[in-house]
């Protein structure tokens, strides 16, 4: 008789410990509610105790895009969003910066203002490490990318960075203007005569080489050399071939 009261009895308490340690909090967790507390711009782990107080759970997940200015560690964003109620327990999605950088074809930027080729290339994630001038003397080149330090189709990952040449257009002094000096080669002296002085230039001293592989009054030279900058009214000397 004794042993089944005590059997009884241990069995009652059985039942007691159970109710207390696992019936009766699913009971009372049922009505209970937590507000989501705000974890953005926290790191991961600072997120993930400060959810871990609020009795919530944090599950990593990535953002879409790839964000060459954020940490990698940094929260971008969190669903829930903070102040939510939700239940203890609930899964808080914490979004990380995209792992994996992404790669680009580098665009052709030759003849482009400087400012929308920057715009190109921020739109990729790529930074502009150094820009060069160059003195043109086109008006259409004036403030335009000339050329680039990593030519076009190259594929790159997002935050590499690139240079480039932009065109400066020169300044003529006051008073002066300035032509460029017209490639005559292999013209006949008379051709070049003619063409020297539509540019605004004076056809000079005539040096005579004689050559036996030319073509007799032929230019085989000049000073100042093709394409080059000269003041207007300025002379340019011509070296002729004359036969044996």
């Amino acid at each position: 008789m004794k042993k089944k009261v005590w059997i009884g009895v241990i069995l009652s308490l059985i039942a007691f410990v159970a109710v207390d340690r696992f019936l009766l909090p699913l009971y009372t967790s049922s009505g209970r509610e937590a507000t989501v507390p705000n974890v953005r711009n926290m790191t991961y782990d600072q997120a993930e105790r400060t959810l871990g107080n609020a009795h919530l759970k944090a599950v990593r997940s990535y953002n879409v895009r790839y964000l060459p200015d954020v940490p990698a560690d940094m929260v971008i964003d969190q669903v829930p969003a903070a102040a939510s109620t939700v239940k203890p327990g609930r899964n808080v999605y914490l979004v990380l910066n995209r792992k994996d950088k992404p790669s680009y074809a580098i665009p052709d930027l030759s003849g482009r203002p400087e400012d929308e080729a920057r715009q190109v290339l921020g739109r990729l994630g790529m930074t502009v490490a150094g820009v060069q001038i160059r003195t043109v003397s086109k008006p259409e080149e004036d403030g335009r990318v000339l050329s680039q330090s990593v030519p076009p189709n190259v594929t790159l990952v997002t935050g590499s960075s690139i240079s480039l040449i932009i065109g400066k257009l020169e300044q003529e002094p006051a008073g002066m203007k300035r032509v460029v000096v017209p490639d005559v080669l292999g013209m006949s002296l008379d051709q070049a005569r003619s063409l020297i002085i539509q540019n605004g230039l004076v056809a000079g001293k005539i040096i005579y080489e004689k050559s036996a592989l030319l073509v007799p009054n032929t230019v085989i030279s000049q000073k100042p050399g093709a394409n080059s900058f000269a003041q207007a009214g300025q002379t340019v000397e011509m070296t002729v071939a004359t036969g044996e």
